[in-house]
């Protein structure tokens, strides 16, 4: 061990002291000149003192040359790490990494070793997972209140059966445009299903002011007047939206932006 320190002082330096310049502090470090530390001869040639305090050459205690090795062995959680990174491009993370894991099952590892995907794959997994947990919560909360708000099982179920049809537009856009779904898409599909909603509650709040209030019979001409009476706030409503989401469909691949964009179903 005091060989190994000895070298490690000689060629990379070992911090003995600090420098203090008012409130900047600088670390005082030893390392052999230049000069004495150029080739693979210098480092043989490096004298060690023993405890006797006989000097001694460093290629007397061990054999010196020059090979190919790893320069730095990482830890993590006390274990050995060997980073592997990599710039996908030319295709969406989530395809690349299912590839890659399909690829690395046909690969046998010694006990104890194992693979772990990390980065931006890793981020946009947790963040889907942590979407998804709470779309379920939010839509169990949402149908509760629609029916605090209804208050009728065949209005909750018109809401309810609206939404398919609302989504579809967006589900063939995405295969449309060759299957790739993105983070900024779920929270764009989150944002249609929370508008249709709206739109469906506000729609059927108008017929039943039509028929309970100004006593008009439920009818065709009834559902004309109503769906023409809340065409435009509804579709105002859904420009607006459009409007707002606009930046998360467009520039998905800039700088930063790695969690819209799209992977493949």
């Amino acid at each position: 061990m005091d060989v190994l320190d000895a070298v490690e002082t000689a060629f990379q330096g070992a911090v003995v002291g600090q420098v203090y310049d008012g409130n900047r502090v600088f670390n005082v470090s030893v390392i052999l000149p230049p000069a004495a530390r150029r080739s693979i001869a210098d480092v043989r040639a490096l004298p060690l003192r023993n405890a006797t305090g006989a000097f001694v050459r460093l290629d007397q205690l061990a054999d010196v040359y020059a090979t190919s090795g790893r320069y730095v062995v990482l830890h993590n959680g006390a274990r050995r790490v060997q980073a592997i990174t990599c710039n996908v491009a030319g295709r969406d993370v989530a395809s690349f990494v299912a590839d890659a894991r399909k690829s690395l099952a046909k690969v046998h590892l010694s006990q104890g070793n194992y693979i772990e995907f990390g980065g931006a794959a890793e981020a946009q997994s947790a963040s889907l997972r942590t979407l998804l947990m709470h779309s379920v919560v939010a839509a169990v909360a949402i149908v509760l209140l629609l029916w605090l708000t209804l208050r009728r099982w065949r209005n909750l179920s018109l809401v309810l059966l609206n939404l398919p049809f609302a989504l579809a537009g967006g589900v063939l856009a995405v295969f449309a445009t060759g299957g790739g779904i993105s983070l900024g898409s779920l929270v764009g599909f989150v944002t249609l299903f929370g508008i249709t909603l709206r739109n469906s509650v506000m729609l059927l709040s108008h017929y039943d002011h039509l028929v309970t209030i100004e006593g008009m019979p439920w009818g065709p001409e009834a559902a004309v007047r109503g769906a023409v009476e809340r065409l435009t706030p509804i579709l105002m409503t859904a420009l607006a939206t459009a409007l707002g989401l606009l930046p998360l469909a467009i520039g998905s691949g800039d700088p930063g932006r790695r969690s819209k964009a799209p992977w493949h179903w």
